[in-house]
C-alpha cells in the first residue's frame, strides 16, 4: 500500500507541475503572472563558454526582469499574434546549456549548444501555453529551470454591430 502511495505522489501532475530541469542551487527565481498579457517573446543570454545566463519573458510590449545573471549574448525570439509556446527541449551539465522553444505555428528558436542531460518539456494538458517560468542561477548562468503551464487569456469580448431593421407599417 506505502508503495503505490509513494508512486501515486511522484506521478501526480501537482510532481511535474513544479519539475525542475537541471542540478539546480543558487538563488531562486520565478516570472510574475501577467493576467492582462500571453508571452509574447522571450530572450536568452548565452555566456563565453556556452552557459545560458539569463531569460527574460515578454509579455506584450513590455520584457520581463532578467531571470538568472546578467551578461551575455542576448538573443531574441518575437511571437506573432495568436502565437504561444507549446513546447520546449534543453539540455544541461551544471547549467543550462541549450533551449529550443517550439509554438503552435510550427516556428522553433535554438539558444545555445546541446550538451549535456536532455530534457523535453510540455503542458500536461492540450491547449495549454507557457505562461512563466522558475529557477535557481549562480555566478556563471542557471543551474536548473521549470515552466508554468496554463491557458491562453481569453481574448476581449467585441460588442457586435448594431444592426438596425427597417419595418414598414401599413395605416
Amino acid at each position: 500500500m506505502l508503495l503505490w502511495l509513494t508512486l501515486t505522489i511522484l506521478w501526480s501532475t501537482t510532481c511535474w507541475a513544479d519539475q525542475m530541469y537541471g542540478n539546480g542551487g543558487g538563488t531562486y527565481f520565478s516570472s510574475s503572472i501577467d493576467n492582462k498579457n500571453d508571452i509574447s517573446g522571450i530572450r536568452v543570454s548565452i555566456g563565453p563558454i556556452g552557459t545560458i545566463k539569463s531569460i527574460q519573458l515578454r509579455f506584450g510590449s513590455a520584457w520581463s526582469e532578467i531571470y538568472g545573471v546578467s551578461g551575455g549574448r542576448a538573443q531574441e525570439f518575437i511571437l506573432q499574434p495568436d502565437e504561444y509556446i507549446i513546447g520546449l527541449v534543453g539540455s544541461h551539465r551544471v547549467y543550462l546549456r541549450y533551449l529550443v522553444v517550439y509554438t503552435n505555428l510550427g516556428r522553433q528558436a535554438i539558444f545555445g549548444q546541446n550538451s549535456g542531460r536532455s530534457f523535453i518539456v510540455y503542458p500536461d494538458v492540450s491547449g495549454k501555453v507557457l505562461t512563466g517560468l522558475f529557477g535557481q542561477s549562480q555566478l556563471l548562468g542557471i543551474t536548473g529551470i521549470g515552466f508554468k503551464w496554463d491557458y491562453p487569456l481569453a481574448e476581449p469580448e467585441t460588442t457586435p454591430p448594431s444592426t438596425t431593421q427597417n419595418i414598414e407599417t401599413t395605416p
